[in-house]
């Protein structure tokens, strides 16, 4: 497709133009190509992924200069992450424009989460390079702005499940993983009781959806983490 609709869609132009068409290959297209000139945009994944990082740290201070630095570290993690950016990323139509491989293009590689979010951070270092800082800045600023307000309530007042998840992710850069190991009653009144793992320990909660059998559960795992933090988790 041609890439001046993708340069619409993100309101922006590249002066030089092999940023972005780098920013669009993935590793799979290249190791397909003969020229050795192409290269992948893993290079430009590390590096956006520093640029978006510094970006939404700087957001996070200037809408909310009274938290401390635990809170916009957790902030930060819920603000950046890989679902977030796959679904900005699906927003600009990235996806569409994206060099995949065979393999992946027969595997639907256009619509997965991790391809997207790489994709995603490889376009924020392409406008970087292109024209510095401040321009990457404002294209970051204008697809995360509208999310500062959803992520601004209290802790407290989060749901179970993301709660848990910034913690971990924060302090232990892994993600709690949940099993639905027992359902029981009829179709219309079924419970469900959901297993997590998490930091070394297992709970258990039971409701009578998934969900609320998950949120039950990291219920139980945020109580646990409490007593053994006395300052929190």
């Amino acid at each position: 497709m041609n890439i001046s609709e993708l340069e619409k869609n993100i309101h922006y132009t590249f002066a030089d133009k092999h940023y972005l068409h780098t920013a669009l290959c993935h590793s799979s297209y290249i190791n397909e190509q003969t020229d050795e000139a192409l290269v992948d945009n893993e290079k430009l994944e590390f590096l956006g992924d520093a640029v978006l990082n510094l970006s939404a740290g700087h957001m996070l201070m200037d809408h909310f200069p009274d938290l401390n630095e635990g809170d916009l570290s957790r902030m930060r993690a819920s603000l950046v992450n890989e679902t977030r950016l796959a679904s900005i990323a699906r927003s600009i139509h990235l996806g569409e424009f994206l060099k995949l491989g065979k393999g992946e293009i027969q595997t639907q590689g256009h619509e997965k989460n991790s391809i997207l979010a790489d994709a995603y951070e490889a376009l924020i270092a392409a406008v970087y390079l292109d024209k510095g800082f401040d321009e990457a800045f404002q294209l970051v600023k204008s697809h995360f702005s509208p999310l500062l307000h959803a992520i601004a309530k209290p802790a407290a007042n989060m749901d179970y499940k993301s709660r848990l998840q910034e913690i971990v992710q924060v302090s232990q850069k892994s993600i709690p993983s949940y099993q639905i190991i027992e359902e029981s009653g009829p179709d219309h009144d079924k419970t469900f009781v959901a297993q997590l793992r998490v930091k070394g320990f297992i709970t258990q909660g039971t409701g009578k959806s998934k969900k609320m059998a998950e949120q039950e559960a990291a219920k139980e795992a945020l109580a646990i983490l409490e007593q053994m933090t006395p300052d929190g988790p």
